[in-house]
């Protein structure tokens, strides 16, 4: 019998289950090669792990992928931390998680540098004013495509999110309130409202053969439900959450950022898109942080790194540690070495509760294959979402026709990349990083002439 095994094709055969250190590995290139977005990210994790390595079966990835999709959070970075809770215990979705960001952040920190360091002499800047057309027709796209998956041909999800719209750009209202009302009305909707497609490549393909977690292999002892192992999860996130707090506490700013960003991280339903209104009401406008400028070009740094989009709140935080003085005083060290440190900040108190709403709610997941969906909540906040992105697309573009105010020139030049770029990425269906790079080489040119 063994020697018949054996002879199996591969097809029929289980791969050997993945050492730590390999997993590992496998982690850090993905986190260095992610680029694309989460859809892009999703399908690169469903071709390595479900179909080249075999490493987890189709429908439970595709279960997980469900379960990601209804957090706040990047989904991309939560399902790598799924996979690797799935394969090496705690240890594994904490490396997959980090591995996932830790690339992006390091990255991100050193062009934050060169941007305030150099962001102002004059070819960087024309770089600049290209980049800011294209991050313009990026947002747009963003809830275009958004609207064509949510919307549908629902009058309910179209008027929420003409509502969302109005209530963030006329009345001004928080985008919390926002997304609360619209939870509201999709659970007194619910039985009328359709579940959101999920819309990835991975859903209905042919199984690749048997995986090292097959559809149905038993979850592991550690993605067993357990009273006692939730309570200490529970407990551990209160500490790694506070005691960072604490620390901070006596020092300018962090604290700030450590609460606001708290904040944010459960706000990011439909996405980092989702989230900037929410960050340009509370860092640009209340606190005074950055400038809308800085913020349209922290996103463009955000969209040219691998990893969740996301991190351009790293950027955030260290624009606002490079420019405050208290906390340059505080520490009487380099305006770098505080942006760093605040960058640091933001992004640990932005992913901690994706690692715990991975590790608290993946044994309850794991007990109910099958039967996660996208509730009619969700739907309702995803549609809500699509008018909070529109109105952030007429913030950028403002921002970049009129830099001096309605009172001041109009930038037609500007206004014809932004033309293109939306063309490229809509109806050409173009690479956002290709565009980008297209349209940071035409503005220098306009510049330059």
């Amino acid at each position: 019998m063994l020697h018949a095994m054996s002879n199996l094709p591969d097809h029929d055969r289980a791969p050997p289950a993945p050492r730590f250190g390999e997993a590992l590995r496998f982690w850090f290139k993905l986190g260095c090669i992610s680029f694309g977005g989460p859809a892009g990210q999703i399908a690169l994790m469903h071709e390595e792990l479900v179909v080249r390595r075999r490493w987890i079966s189709e429908r439970r990835f595709l279960h997980a992928l469900n379960y990601c999709m209804l957090l706040p959070g990047p989904e991309a970075q939560q399902l790598a931390t799924y996979m690797g809770w799935l394969l090496h215990r705690a240890r594994g979705g904490i490396a997959a998680g980090a591995l996932f960001v830790l690339p992006s952040l390091l990255l991100l920190i050193a062009l934050s540098w060169l941007y305030m360091a150099y962001g102002h002499t004059g070819w960087m800047s024309a770089l600049f004013y290209g980049i800011k057309a294209a991050i313009t027709a990026i947002v747009l796209q963003a809830a275009w495509r958004l609207g064509q998956r949510v919307l549908r041909r629902d009058t309910r999800l179209w008027t929420l999110a003409g509502a969302a719209f109005v209530a963030i750009f006329a009345l001004q209202l928080p985008f919390p309130l926002i997304i609360a009302a619209a939870a509201l009305l999709g659970w007194l909707w619910r039985d009328r409202l359709a579940p959101t497609a999920g819309g990835h490549p991975s859903a209905g393909a042919p199984s690749p053969g048997l995986a090292v977690i097959d559809d149905h292999s038993p979850p592991p002892a550690h993605a067993r439900f357990s009273r006692r192992r939730l309570g200490w999860q529970l407990l551990a996130a209160a500490l790694l959450w506070g005691l960072p707090l604490l620390t901070l506490w006596s020092l300018p700013l962090l604290p700030q950022l450590g609460l606001f960003f708290s904040k944010a991280a459960l706000l990011t339903f439909g996405g980092a898109y989702a989230v900037l209104p929410y960050v340009f009401q509370g860092a640009v406008h209340q606190h005074g942080w950055l400038s809308a400028g800085q913020m349209m070009d922290g996103l463009a740094l955000g969209e040219t790194t691998p990893g969740p989009l996301i991190m351009v709140l790293a950027f955030v935080g260290f624009v606002a540690g490079w420019q405050d003085p208290a906390l340059l005083a505080a520490l009487q060290a380099a305006p770098w070495v505080a942006g760093a440190l605040a960058a640091c900040v933001v992004t640990w108190f932005t992913f901690l509760p994706s690692f715990v709403f991975i590790m608290a709610g993946g044994p309850l997941v794991e007990s109910t294959h099958g039967n996660l969906r996208l509730s009619a909540p969700l739907t309702a906040i995803s549609a809500a979402v699509v008018g909070v992105i529109l109105n952030l697309a007429l913030f950028f573009a403002y921002h970049l026709l009129w830099p001096q105010g309605f009172a001041g020139s109009f930038e037609a030049p500007a206004a014809l990349l932004a033309l293109g770029a939306a063309a490229a990425l809509i109806w050409a269906r173009r690479g956002v990083l290709e565009v980008l790079l297209v349209c940071a080489l035409l503005g220098w040119v306009m510049k330059a002439v």
